[in-house]
């Protein structure tokens, strides 16, 4: 097999990339139906027994509404043709992962024990799923990615300059 090539039977990386992030959006979806109509479910991991409180049951909402909004645009994005806007709405929701993150990482020592390393964990994988997901989307934007050249990655996101 010459190097570049796609192994037989197996799909190119960045295609790959691409059918995470769609399944990251797709579990996106799922989430901000759960949390809209039940908010305290997926909120008590992150943030225990206070999920019943009314404040939490409010932001709980309202991070579903974030959430189904960003999965809906992602998954509408990446069935269209433009890429790029498809890219755009997989990095914003792997933004808000990053920064679901950051805000449970500076309340660390407040959330429970156990559950608060499966919230960061499960938040951190949406959120490289995502990044690498949006590079794949973006750098196939102008054509130049798996859909022409299957196995290899775009050069831009190779590092090289276009046309080398």
């Amino acid at each position: 097999m010459q190097k570049g090539q796609a192994q037989a039977g197996r799909p190119p990386i960045p295609a790959l990339l691409r059918d995470g992030a769609r399944a990251v959006a797709a579990g996106r979806v799922a989430l901000g139906l759960t949390a809209l109509a039940w908010p305290s479910v997926p909120a008590r991991p992150w943030v225990g027994a206070s999920s019943d409180d009314l404040a939490a049951r409010v932001f709980g909402r309202a991070l579903g509404a974030r959430d189904l909004a960003l999965g809906l645009g992602a998954l509408a994005a990446l069935q269209g043709t433009d890429r790029g806007s498809a890219g755009t709405w997989v990095a914003a929701g792997a933004l808000s992962d990053a920064l679901d993150v950051a805000a449970s990482l500076a309340s660390w020592r407040d959330l429970p024990r156990l559950s608060r390393w499966l919230v960061v964990a499960s938040a951190g994988g949406a959120a490289l799923a995502g990044a690498a997901g949006a590079l794949a989307t973006l750098a196939d934007r102008d054509g130049d990615g798996s859909s022409s050249q299957p196995g290899r990655w775009p050069r831009r996101i190779a590092g090289n300059k276009p046309g080398t």
